[in-house]
Formats: C-alpha cells, sequence, structure tokens
C-alpha cells in the first residue's frame, strides 16, 4: 500500500488498538492502511503525554498547512488588482506577465478571485470591460452632405491591408451628449497606437486643426488616412498638404472598414459614456485616457502595448504595483 492521510476518526482508533495492546503491524491491518504509515504516525505525531488522538490529528494538520505555500503571494494580487483598476481584461494581465517574464497567472483564475472579490463586498469587477455590441447612427444621405473631391477607399492601396508598415491611420469624431462638442480620434492601423483630441464643436475647420495638430509631430509616419463620411472631414486636403499624406474615405454607413477606429471609440466610451456632455471633459483627461490606451497590453499585438509596437521600445508594466 501507499502512504495516506489518515483521517480523525483513524487516528482514534489508532490510539484505542495501541492500548488495547495490538502491535504496529496488526493496526494496520485492522484499520487498513499499509504499516509504515502507522510507523510514521507514531513516530511525528507522538507527543510529551504519550500518543493523543485528537492532538496527533491538529500536529498532522499544522504540518500540512506549512507545506502548502500560496501560490500567487498577496503582493502579486496587489500587482493585479493595480492593473484590473487600470481597465485591463485578466487575459491581458496574464499574457503580459508572461511576456515579462513573471509568474503567470491564467485568466480563468483571476476571474474568479474577482467574482471571489465581489462576493466579498469588494470593488474590483467595476473595473472588468464589459463588452456590448455598439451600433454607430448615422444621419440620412441628404443630411451628411457631399465631402468634395473625396476619393473612396476602393483607391486605397493593398498595402494598408496588409497592415506590414508604420503610418496608415483611420479617422472619426466621437460625439458628446446633445452633440455638443467632439472628439477627434486617430489610429494607426499597424500598432494600434491612438491619439485623441477635443474640439469644442464639430466643425469641418475645428476637427481639421486638430488632425493637423495631432499627426504634425509623426509627420514622418503619416502615409495614409482613411476617414468617416462626416462633414467634418471636408477639409481633408488641407490636412493632405501639411502632413503630405493621401487621404481615402470608407464607404457610407460601412463602419467595419475602419474596424479597428470604431473599436478605438468603444474603449474610449468607458471612460466618457454617451450621457456625458464633452463641455465637463478636460484636456488631462483626453491624455489620461490616450496613456492608458496606448500603455495597454493588446492582444493582437502579442500583449505588446500600441506604444512599445509604434516606437520600438520595451517597458516594464507589471514588475511593480501600479496607481489606479
Amino acid at each position: 500500500m501507499n502512504y495516506t492521510q489518515l483521517t480523525q476518526e483513524q487516528r482514534y482508533q489508532i490510539a484505542v488498538l495501541k492500548k488495547a495492546g495490538h502491535m504496529q503491524v496488526e493496526i494496520a491491518r485492522l484499520i487498513g492502511v499499509d504499516k509504515s504509515t502507522i510507523s510514521r504516525e507514531l513516530r511525528r505525531n507522538h507527543g510529551m503525554r504519550g500518543y493523543r488522538p485528537k492532538q496527533a490529528h491538529r500536529l498532522a494538520v499544522k504540518r500540512r498547512q506549512e507545506k502548502v505555500r500560496p501560490r500567487i503571494t498577496e503582493q502579486e494580487w496587489q500587482r493585479i488588482h493595480a492593473l484590473l483598476r487600470q481597465e485591463w481584461s485578466p487575459d491581458e494581465i496574464g499574457e503580459r506577465l508572461r511576456l515579462e517574464g513573471q509568474r503567470a497567472v491564467s485568466h480563468e483564475w483571476i476571474y474568479q478571485h474577482v467574482y471571489a472579490d465581489k462576493k466579498n463586498g469588494g470593488d474590483l469587477h467595476c473595473f472588468l470591460r464589459c463588452q456590448k455590441q455598439r451600433k454607430k447612427r448615422y444621419g440620412s444621405n441628404n443630411r451628411r452632405g457631399k465631402i468634395p473631391n473625396r476619393i473612396g477607399i476602393e483607391h486605397r492601396p493593398s498595402v494598408v491591408d496588409q497592415k506590414s508598415r508604420f503610418g496608415d491611420w483611420e479617422s472619426d469624431t466621437i460625439i458628446g451628449k446633445g452633440h455638443k462638442g467632439a472628439i477627434v480620434s486617430l489610429v494607426e492601423r499597424k500598432s494600434i497606437y491612438t491619439l485623441l483630441g477635443k474640439v469644442e464643436r464639430k466643425t469641418s475647420e475645428l476637427v481639421t486643426d486638430m488632425e493637423i495638430r495631432l499627426l504634425s509631430p509623426l509627420k514622418e509616419r503619416v502615409h495614409t488616412i482613411t476617414q468617416d463620411n462626416g462633414l467634418e472631414f471636408s477639409g481633408h486636403q488641407k490636412v493632405a498638404a501639411q502632413l503630405k499624406a493621401d487621404i481615402y474615405f470608407a464607404h457610407p454607413y460601412a463602419s467595419w472598414e475602419r474596424g479597428l477606429n470604431e473599436n478605438t471609440n468603444g474603449l474610449v466610451r468607458q471612460y466618457i459614456p454617451k450621457s456625458r456632455r464633452f463641455n465637463t471633459v478636460t484636456d488631462e483627461e483626453i491624455d489620461f485616457i490616450m496613456h492608458r490606451l496606448n500603455h495597454r497590453p493588446r492582444k493582437t499585438l502579442g500583449y505588446r502595448t500600441p506604444h512599445e509596437v509604434f516606437f520600438n521600445t520595451k517597458t516594464q508594466l507589471t514588475g511593480v504595483a501600479l496607481g489606479s
């Protein structure tokens, strides 16, 4: 027989049989364990007053507990908590830890931890991202008007679809409550690197100037921009001239042709819901959101961040507990 853990009842049987004068071999046969189990039990759990089953069981349980080491330390859980509070998904946290050579934690385990925290009154579940389908609403063709000299996406070079180079961007606007104010959203297709800028009104002049202001520091890495068909992008020729880039327009009501842009806008909405008026959104808040999105590991990037991919750098994100 192999060694097995004894129950408290078996320890009482051992004490009774031993007191009755039975040998260890006979005790083992009577309670159905190997003789080495009895020998080990009497040797390890014998007290100053002889073998007492209650004391023996307490010693055995304590010894087992001391052998068990938590797989995830409290410090590691605190680091995971900090990353959750930055709206990282459990999958992103686990894989980024693995990427940085730290102890890997499965996303299932993190989810279980979060739900256990919820049952205990914690708030970690509040930071889990809820992936709801988002449908962008458009006006009618007549209301949208015509953009002069627009070039359709069907004329865009195939290299843009391949995402094999840096410098191909998608552009859109996120509208505030009551159509008051807007956020210009630009996303680089290969790295998912995101630029955001708030404008007081969704006019062609303001949106055009914001696109130029956001992209000018990266002018050498701007080859094409694929835009929505809103009239706020009517100044595309000025943008093209300033940035020396080619601009293309997706087909009306075909948001999937700028799927990356649409997905990014959805992530922004986690911070600024549709119910919020944009006149309450500060530039510091926009910078904070942009930083969060660009320093969040992405599955499509092999759990590197957009910032790391776009700038070809490497940063340590999980080595120390980060603030919320």
